[in-house]
């Protein structure tokens, strides 16, 4: 089984940064992609932004040039920078990670979420 464990969410002004980290854990042969989703109070889950274990990084419209996904695959960890909040920024946020079992099977796994809220 996977665990994945979030941290760094909190209350900041507009304009501000704050910077998340999810951990995984676990029995696995190797992590995949892995992401930061987020959902905001009476809206669907979205994309917010993905990277896989080569580095490439791929980013919803509306955060992009904002934030910045990042991962140590030593520590098994992936990152998120979030630079320039807005209130739209408000929500859950999710990590996700896509690994390979070591009964090569492909997984899918969520944490439990990190509230972030944007206010004056």
């Amino acid at each position: 089984q996977v665990q994945l464990v979030e941290s760094g969410g909190g209350l900041v002004q507009p304009g501000g940064s704050l910077k998340l980290s999810c951990a995984a854990s676990g029995s696995f042969w190797s992590i995949n992609t892995m992401g930061w989703y987020r959902q905001a109070p009476g809206k669907e889950r979205e994309l917010g932004a993905t990277i896989t274990s080569g580095g490439n990084t791929n980013y919803a419209a509306s955060v992009k040039g904002r934030f910045t996904i990042s991962r140590d695959n030593a520590k098994n960890t992936v990152y998120l920078q979030m630079d320039s909040l807005k209130l739209e920024d408000t929500a859950v946020y999710y990590c996700s990670a896509e690994v390979t079992s070591k009964r090569w099977r492909m997984e899918n796994f969520w944490g439990q979420g990190t509230q972030v809220t944007v206010s004056s």
